[in-house]
């Protein structure tokens, strides 16, 4: 049976991102955690903070240290040594964003404060 005929087969769908040119602000805490984090592997490693497909909203935050990628797709701020970077593809997406860190009794993590978000999760992970 040929594929007209049959259940047929799906394809990639492709969709064109607007790229804007990213500011970012990181708050003193998450900055005095990333250092903490990195632990002098500055040189070598960046944040990278992008937005995925997923969560309850649409997308979910991700943020990894890695081993600096070739730059070429990516925006770069600098924050006293510290570079994040984000993805031209997610630059829509997370144009404008707070990075915060903050410590509390139940535990300490990154908190994202996004101005481009319509909505958000109740766990805060997920946007849209």
């Amino acid at each position: 049976m040929g594929i007209l005929g049959g259940e047929g087969f799906s394809l990639p769908v492709i969709t064109q991102t607007e790229v804007v040119n990213v500011k970012i602000t990181v708050t003193d805490n998450a900055i005095n955690q990333m250092k903490k984090t990195m632990e002098g592997d500055e040189e070598t490693h960046c944040l990278v903070i992008s937005a995925q497909s997923g969560g309850c909203s649409g997308y979910l935050y991700d943020m990894k240290i890695i081993e600096k990628p070739d730059s070429q797709n990516f925006q770069i701020q600098e924050f006293e040594g510290v570079e994040v970077f984000i993805h031209n593809g997610d630059s829509s997406l997370l144009n404008g964003i707070e990075l915060d860190f903050k410590d509390t009794l139940m535990g300490g993590g990154f908190n994202i404060t996004n101005p481009n978000a319509s909505r958000e999760c109740g766990c805060g992970q997920s946007f849209g």
